[in-house]
This record gives C-alpha cells, structure tokens and sequence, in this order.
C-alpha cells in the first residue's frame, strides 16, 4: 500500500521511526507498515480514566459500586484479587506495573542489558502470541527464517503455514557444542541472497536443550555484527522461553540471554527478545509473555521503540483486544513477593536435579549401542540420536506396547521432556527406550 493511502496514524509511526532508524523502517512487512494503535474507544477511555470524575460511561463492561460487576461464584475463588484487577480488561501493552517490574526482572539477571537503550517489555499472551506479533510487523510471503536444524515444530505453523515465509536452517551442532561456523556460513549466504533476514535464536533450544558458551554467545553475536555490517537489514529474535534453567552439563554455559549483547550494537541489527512467566515463574496455563525490542542505533531508540510499541499495541487490538487482566495480576503480585526468589531457586534445584540425573544415565555405556546423547544442558529437554531404527515408528512402538510417550522430532531425533520426570523414573524411561529399540531391531 503507498505510503499516502495509509491510515494518518499508521504514516505518522512510519515517519517517526524513518527520522529515527530509516533501516527499521525498511524491516517492516507491508502489513508492519500498516499497523497502528487507534485513538478510538481504547485512547478516549484512557482520557475518561483520567479526567471523567463525575461520570465514566465509555469502556465497555458493566460496574457496580465503583468496581468490576462480578458472580460471587467465580470471585469466591479469588478472594484476594480486587475485582478491577481481575475482571477489567488490561491496557493493549499490558499493566504498567507489571511491565516495568518485568524489565526490572530482565536487568537483573542480564548485566548485559543494563544502560542498554531498549524498551519497556510489552505484554503478550505467551510467546507463541509474541512470535505471531513479529510475524505481523515483520514477516513478508517470500521472506526468509533462519534458523538451526533442531527447532521447534510450531515455528513451521507460525512463518511458514500463516505467514507464507520460507524456513532456511544450518546445522545445530558440531561436535560437543553449537556449530558457530555453520550459523556464520548460513549468514553470509542468505545474507546475500536477502536485503532483509529474520534469525531466529531459541535458547535454551526446544528440543535439545542446549544453551551455548560464552565463547559460542561471542561468535553467535560476532556474526550478526558483521553480516549487519555488510548492508543486510536484520530482525534477530531471541526465543528466551527457557531462560534461567542452566545446569552447566558437561561445562558451563552462558547464563544471560543474547539480548543484552545484540541490542544497540550496529544499524542495520535490531534486536528483539520474547521471554515470559510462563516457563521461569512455572505458570505455563496463565499465557502471559513479553516482547522487548532492543534498536541498533541508541540515538533515537526510544522514539523507535515507542513507533514499534503502538504497532504491537494495533497488532494485539486487532486479534485478541488485551492479554488477561487476572493473569498479568496474578505475575505481577508475584515478582512483588519477598519470597518468590528462594521459591524459584528450589524449583530450579527440582530440576537441576532431573537433568543431572538424565545426563547420568543417557551416557551410560551399555546404551551406546541404542542411542547417541546430543549435547544438553538446560532447559526442559533432551534429545536422543536413535540407532538402526527411525524416531516415529520407535515413538509408537514405546506407546502401544509400553505405555511411554515421547516425541519424534526428526528421523533419528527422540525428544524427552525430563521436566515431567520423577527421579525414580528416569533409569527405567532410558532402559525402556533401550529395550524398544533392540526389539524393533529384531522385527
């Protein structure tokens, strides 16, 4: 669509982030470029909030002495909540409390996002939403997705099925750790085959569980730079899902998200990080996710960020209005918790424990025959290279004649979710998978 056919508001986002970041700008899709926050219903009640003292008929639910009209048999299970903080719908970029104590969150653990020029973490309904937001601002039909050869299956549905985008990938690992040159190599050629290029960075990865080095970070980021540096535009997307469930297997590995270093370090590089409460607070059902966009160029950051934010804003008003009001509440009482750190390391050790003991056991000798152990160290999962059989008909065969459920995630690859492992039923999974693979080799 030209730029004078429209929506006023929409151009007047476009020449706020061209004066600022013309290279952004350029890293819109058509539908990017034609996102907008309507200074309708939403703004005029916002101004009625405000100023309306006497009188306040503009939102569109019901009241009653002066709170959200609400069923005492829905409240009675929320006794502590206010009913405004439950039932009201939130703000289009969700609760201001909540976002800043979410950036809060982020500096402390990140140093290196500290002093960096980014912006206020807009709430989504999870990062699945999230990752459908950037597709919104900046996935075009024909655009390319980089990404490593172990990803997680709903990236497909998300680019490829809705957005008409192209997934190219590299290998995941070389050797012990992340294949930093495959990812550099990967870069360069698409990079020169694309004025523009979405990266995609999971980690912790869904499914292997891997979280790279410092040493791997630097590379990861050193490449990024220097694609960047040689004219192409790109969106690098840090899938932070995981974050925070490091257990140092076989080595120590970053502990901060890719964010932080990625974010104002060239032009033509913008950095953009979804994280969330659903893995790190354990609140997976609540749906409630972040988006943080972090600008290549610091003079003039805010005012992209703040184009970028109404865009979001215009994106979720669009599809699903606001994000849960009882959940944002629910998050935001919780980070406010004096105890909800010592409560988050205890399940941290819960798991820590798990993976330990997985990785204990997966390397045991008598299992190499079977299965190989791709490398893991973090996170929920790990994944299983499967000898002399195929993943799917195994994943089946565990199923029907065992009564054990898996997921096949390549022809080889068998993920295993030890998040929802008792410790006492780890070395029976493995000598089980074992057990199936031999009998599947003898069929």
């Amino acid at each position: 669509m030209a730029q004078d056919k429209l929506n006023p508001l929409a151009r007047e986002l476009n020449d706020a982030i061209e004066a600022a970041a013309p290279e952004v700008l350029a890293m819109l899709s058509p539908l990017g470029r034609r996102l907008y926050f309507p200074r309708g219903i939403l703004t005029q009640s916002a101004e009625a909030k405000e100023k309306g003292h006497r009188f306040n008929a503009t939102i569109g639910i019901a009241t009653e002495d002066g709170e959200a009209m609400h069923l005492p048999s829905v409240h009675r299970q929320l006794a502590d909540v206010p009913p405004n903080d439950a039932y009201a719908y939130a703000p289009g970029g969700g609760r201001p409390g909540l976002r800043e104590r979410w950036r809060e969150k982020q500096e402390t653990e990140n140093p290196s996002q500290r002093g960096k020029a980014i912006g206020l973490p807009i709430v989504t309904s999870a990062l699945t939403h999230g990752l459908s937001l950037l597709g919104d601002l900046f996935v075009a039909p024909g655009d390319t997705i980089l990404l490593p050869d172990k990803l997680w299956g709903n990236y497909r549905l998300t680019f490829e099925v809705m957005l008409g985008a192209e997934i190219a990938t590299f290998p995941f690992y070389a050797g012990a750790g992340f294949d930093t040159e495959s990812f550099a190599a990967a870069l360069e050629k698409h990079g020169a085959e694309n004025e523009k290029l979405i990266v995609l960075l999971n980690f912790p990865n869904n499914p292997t569980g891997y979280m790279p080095t410092d040493a791997e970070g630097d590379a990861i980021v050193a490449a990024l730079e220097a694609q960047a540096a040689r004219g192409t535009r790109i969106v690098a997307v840090c899938d932070d899902a995981y974050f925070g469930l490091f257990y140092h297997l076989g080595g120590a590995s970053m502990t901060e998200s890719l964010f932080g270093r990625l974010a104002n370090r060239h032009p033509n590089l913008l950095a953009v990080r979804l994280d969330g409460a659903t893995k790190e607070l354990f609140v997976w059902g609540l749906r409630c996710g972040f988006l943080t966009f972090g600008p290549g160029r610091v003079e003039g950051a805010d005012e992209v960020c703040k184009a970028l934010d109404a865009k979001v804003r215009g994106a979720v008003r669009g599809g699903v209005s606001n994000s849960p009001q009882l959940s944002q509440t629910l998050v935001e009482k919780a980070l406010a918790s004096s105890s909800i750190d010592e409560e988050r390391k205890q399940k941290h050790e819960v798991l820590r424990a798990r993976a330990e003991r997985v990785f204990e056991v997966a390397n045991l000798p008598r299992y190499a025959e079977s299965f190989a152990v791709y490398p893991f160290n973090s996170g929920y999962f790990m994944c299983l290279d499967v000898k002399g059989v195929e993943a799917e008909p195994l994943r089946v065969h565990l199923l029907d004649a065992h009564g054990a459920g898996l997921i096949a995630t390549g022809k080889h690859d068998l993920r295993i979710a030890f998040s929802c492992l008792e410790l006492e039923e780890i070395e029976p999974l493995f000598e089980l998978i074992h057990k199936a693979i031999q009998e599947l080799r003898q069929d």
